[in-house]
């Protein structure tokens, strides 16, 4: 299908509305892993709603020295791939038509969520972002808007601001797309070398040693509570020869596993990364509450994220992987 490029507000209010509008927010220079937003927003709205896919590059969220004026702008390859993936119509309004009279006084504040990690490393970004992801939304009146789950600390943003704020609109995260070789999909790709991307692999490889990492723990801490509680339940279970291998797996989850040992594992990837050339500058590695972007403790149980960023040369690259701590008590 071919999607309809739009330019203003009102050329899009305009159009009629029967269905459901499903909105994917972007940057452009769109790639697979936006395809995969297009066509989620597509089966969401249904054939008699509508998909909406802006585009935006969004000067409130790039700080001093960073890449706004090199950001890339490939809105005639954007509307077809837009159309290819399901959209109905792109929104690429001006900076004009976004910020009438200039950069607004009154914005959107990110509060102590937004001063962590990404927040940390990129001062006013997601205030920047969730002002304008608060416009948009204003919009272009959504029902249902979708995002990434590659950029997990905006999308837990943008969650908590339209549940602080009653926007009274439906929030999607969508899984992070990879390439073949596991890095994930980004815009920012395109400005690695050959070097820089081979070194830029490191980020995904820590993620997955460290999710192998957790996956292990998961399956001793299951084990463990396997354990017999009774002298008399050992000691039978003891003649087959399972006692030993039972208290093994106690012992290496209670002692030898927790967050610690999960960051330590994806940690000695990144470390190994540092040392090549080019060489990996790692900006943090984190694994978090993401209700908080706080560090989570030895006795965390639920969902937790475990967070990277660097930089390859000139490029800055984030990546997470989502991990779940299950509950780890008496053994019965």
């Amino acid at each position: 299908m071919t999607a309809t490029l739009l330019r203003t507000a009102a050329d899009l209010h305009a159009r009629a509305r029967t269905g459901r509008r499903a909105v994917v927010m972007t940057m452009g220079a769109l790639h697979e892993g936006h395809a995969t937003l297009i066509r989620t927003a597509r089966k969401i709205a249904g054939p008699d709603g509508e998909v909406v896919v802006t585009v935006f590059v969004n000067p409130l969220q790039f700080g001093a020295g960073e890449d706004l004026d090199r950001y890339p702008r490939t809105l005639d390859a954007d509307v077809e791939l837009a159309g290819r993936s399901g959209a109905d119509a792109v929104f690429a309004p001006s900076v004009d038509e976004v910020y009438p009279g200039g950069e607004p006084q009154v914005r959107v504040s990110a509060g102590p969520m937004g001063e962590r990690l990404e927040g940390a490393a990129r001062p006013g970004h997601f205030d920047g972002m969730l002002t304008v992801v608060a416009k948009l939304l204003h919009l272009t009146r959504p029902d249902v808007a979708l995002y990434g789950q590659k950029d997990v600390q905006q999308l837990a943003l943008i969650r908590r601001m339209v549940r602080d704020l009653n926007f009274g609109i439906e929030i999607v995260g969508v899984p992070t797309v990879r390439e073949e070789d596991g890095l994930a999909l980004s815009s920012r790709n395109r400005y690695l070398s050959p070097a820089e991307r081979r070194t830029a692999l490191a980020l995904s490889q820590a993620l997955f040693a460290g999710r192998d990492r957790h996956a292990a723990q998961e399956a001793l801490r299951a084990r463990a509570r396997e354990v017999p509680a009774s002298r008399a339940r050992a000691e039978a279970l003891s003649a087959i020869g399972e006692s030993r291998a039972a208290a093994d797996a106690h012992a290496v989850a209670t002692t030898a596993g927790g967050p610690a040992a999960i960051r330590a594992a994806a940690r000695l990837v990144l470390d190994e990364a540092a040392r090549l050339d080019p060489p990996l500058q790692l900006d943090y590695l984190a694994l978090v509450d993401p209700s908080d972007f706080t560090e989570i403790g030895d006795d965390f149980t639920g969902e937790a994220v475990l967070a990277v960023a660097a930089r390859v040369g000139a490029t800055r690259l984030i990546d997470n992987t989502p991990l779940t701590f299950g509950t780890f008590g008496d053994a019965s």
